[in-house]
């Protein structure tokens, strides 16, 4: 069977299509806010913005958050995950139109190669593997695969016992978990501060870009410190999204490890703040690529009763890249 890849028309994405962008995203089946336009574009003079919009006759059937640099497109190099976001009523002869009439579009504008990191399927409002199965018809290269750490709250583990000393001895020392608006104290006293110390590194949000995100995502966006006797001890940055809260940052004072602070921390959030989530995602470990794993930060997650996924990262040569035409039989 042919596909008919008249029916799509493919758009490069301009700001007349703000809204219409957004309101798709707050539909999609495999979309978070990461997708929204205004957090796409608070890094926009970092990245040549090169989304795209997928259109069946007059009616928006996908979008795809990316990025260019020179013949290359990467969706998307400033997110967690990127890919074709659809609707849950959308049929698997329909993504496969999509995705050939984004290929075509892209080998017309001459792009050579399309890297394209999909989210977890903990982050899906509905079953949507259609793209990761494509990427083997495809004959896409596994150019990276991630490890993260999750809780499934339907089948959660014990937590372990040193883990428990830990929350034990901040109750012994009165921690407060507090829930703040502003991200100065964290990013200035700690993040910035160990980031810097341990890997030689700053986080991936300026503290002014973290806070104007806070104000546009409020709901999405969660900062809870620790404090001993008011002074900040840990901290850690959440991005909540349906199902999962992501600890997007994570850091402690060093000075006050015996306190159990982070351990503290991290307990009241799993087993109090979020519990009603299906997943508690701590993220990946890795150091520097997902050859290594960074043993005691890995450890310390699993101790929590964390465990083991994968996010994997493909690039797709686009010349002559024929291999949905024959498809369906």
């Amino acid at each position: 069977m042919v596909i008919e890849k008249s029916d799509f028309t493919v758009v490069l994405y301009s700001s007349k299509h703000f809204e219409k962008w957004n309101e798709f995203v707050d539909q999609g089946k495999n979309a978070t806010f990461l997708f929204h336009r205004n957090f796409l574009e608070y890094h926009l003079d970092r990245f040549e913005d090169f989304s795209l919009m997928v259109f069946k006759k007059l009616k928006l059937v996908a979008v795809l958050p990316a990025n260019k640099i020179g013949n290359e497109l990467f969706s998307h190099q400033g997110l967690s995950y990127g890919g074709l976001v659809f609707l849950p009523t959308i049929k698997f002869r329909e993504v496969v139109g999509v995705v050939s009439s984004v290929l075509d579009y892209l080998k017309d504008n001459s792009i050579g190669f399309l890297e394209i990191t999909l989210p977890p399927f903990l982050y899906h409002s509905f079953l949507s593997n259609e793209l990761e199965y494509l990427m083997h018809i495809l004959s896409a290269t596994l150019t990276n695969r991630q490890q993260l750490s999750v809780i499934d709250y339907s089948s959660q583990l014990k937590i372990d016992r040193n883990r428990l000393e830990g929350y034990k001895k901040g109750v012994k020392n009165n921690l407060i978990v507090k829930e703040e608006s502003a991200f100065d104290s964290f990013w200035n006293q700690l993040l910035i501060v160990n980031l810097e110390k341990k890997f030689h590194t700053r986080p991936t949000h300026s503290l002014e870009e973290i806070s104007r995100l806070h104000t546009m995502f409020p709901k999405n966006i969660r900062q809870f410190n620790m404090y001993y006797k008011d002074e900040i001890v840990a901290g850690t940055t959440i991005f909540e999204t349906e199902h999962v809260a992501h600890t997007q940052y994570i850091s402690g004072s060093k000075k006050f490890n015996h306190l159990g602070g982070l351990d503290y921390l991290q307990c009241h959030l799993i087993n109090e703040v979020f519990s009603n989530k299906k997943y508690f995602d701590f993220g990946s470990s890795h150091p520097s690529n997902d050859k290594h794993v960074n043993s005691g930060l890995h450890f310390w997650k699993e101790g929590f009763g964390a465990r083991s996924i994968v996010q994997n990262t493909y690039k797709i040569e686009i010349k002559g890249n024929d291999g949905l035409n024959n498809l369906f039989v």
